[in-house]
């Protein structure tokens, strides 16, 4: 456990920088709250504290931008810069984090994670944001993704991975998947500035954007279709595909799941049974992705084109 927080908060804080951690019990007993440097944290000794108090129930959370060196509360007035964007889903997480991997109007996210089953919070290092426009921008992602809209300050603290979410019984395991190490700034996220000052929907309710006619990535989905409709390689099509989008981050990781997801959704439409389609999917990856990862993925991919058939026959 505590090598995965130790890995997470590193990725996302600098050497000197402090950061605010907040312990949290369902037992109505007070949060405790400990304002240290990043350093302390990851002290063998501290990690081991951390990790006891979980044992015993207690949620752990960091907030997701550094406060300024002296502070004492985790107020908005000691936040020292804008580190993240994120995104809390609480409702259909794995459509939502599968459309959202895909979208051509954000770039692909530092961090996901899954905070239980079919809950997520997503995170996107960032430079250049001041706190007006990092709300502005959390409001419009929450809009268009269907995240939380009360989840929009600057403030916000985040579950730590590696540790037990104790909102469940037993006790569900945090965990993060990292689709890439970039920084981005705020021209990489075309979102429709007309959001900020619309009324935003309730909770978990999203509507749909508009981006033109057909997004790169729409035309991209046509094409894989298209392409193992007509019994083309899988593999070749994946290394085409990221050749065509070389714009992006990670080509490669877009590729394998924009295929993947297309390979299941073909196969389930031809009748396959899920758990073949999971097979099929984990076969694929066997050289590429360990173990653990490639289950949980396969299973996620093959439930979201599921939903998505399912979906379609009902319109």
């Amino acid at each position: 456990m505590s090598r995965t927080a130790k890995d997470f908060l590193t990725r996302c804080f600098a050497p000197g920088e402090t950061i605010a951690l907040l312990l949290r019990r369902d037992d109505g007993e007070r949060p405790a709250q400990r304002i240290v440097r990043l350093e302390q944290v990851l002290t063998p000794r501290y990690l081991g504290w951390l990790t006891y108090e979980n044992g015993t129930g207690a949620n752990i959370y960091v907030a997701a931008n550094p406060l300024r060196s002296g502070s004492r509360r985790r107020t908005k007035e000691s936040i020292d810069s804008v580190r993240h964007l994120y995104i809390d889903i609480d409702l259909d997480g794995e459509e939502r984090v599968a459309t959202l991997r895909t979208s051509d109007a954000v770039p692909t996210p530092t961090a996901i994670l899954s905070t239980s089953a079919n809950k997520y919070q997503v995170l996107w290092r960032v430079e250049g944001f001041d706190f007006d426009r990092q709300e502005t921008t959390l409001k419009q992602l929450a809009y268009a993704f269907g995240g939380d809209p009360a989840c929009t300050d600057c403030n916000r603290v985040l579950r730590v991975p590696g540790f037990l979410n104790w909102k469940y019984s037993p006790g569900h395991p945090v965990t993060v998947e990292y689709p890439c190490d970039s920084t981005w700034n705020v021209g990489d996220f075309q979102l429709d500035d007309s959001l900020s000052s619309s009324v935003l929907p309730l909770r978990g309710i999203a509507r749909p954007m508009q981006f033109g006619k057909q997004t790169h990535s729409e035309q991209d989905w046509a094409w894989v279709m298209d392409q193992l409709a007509q019994g083309k390689d899988a593999a070749n099509v994946t290394h085409a595909l990221a050749s065509r989008r070389a714009d992006k981050p990670n080509p490669l990781y877009y590729a394998q799941r924009t295929v993947d997801m297309a390979s299941a959704r073909l196969s389930l439409l031809e009748g396959a049974p899920i758990d073949d389609v999971i097979k099929m999917l984990e076969e694929r990856r066997a050289n590429e992705l360990p173990t653990a990862l490639r289950s949980g993925r396969a299973r996620e991919i093959a439930q979201t084109a599921q939903r998505g058939i399912a979906r379609k026959k009902i319109a």
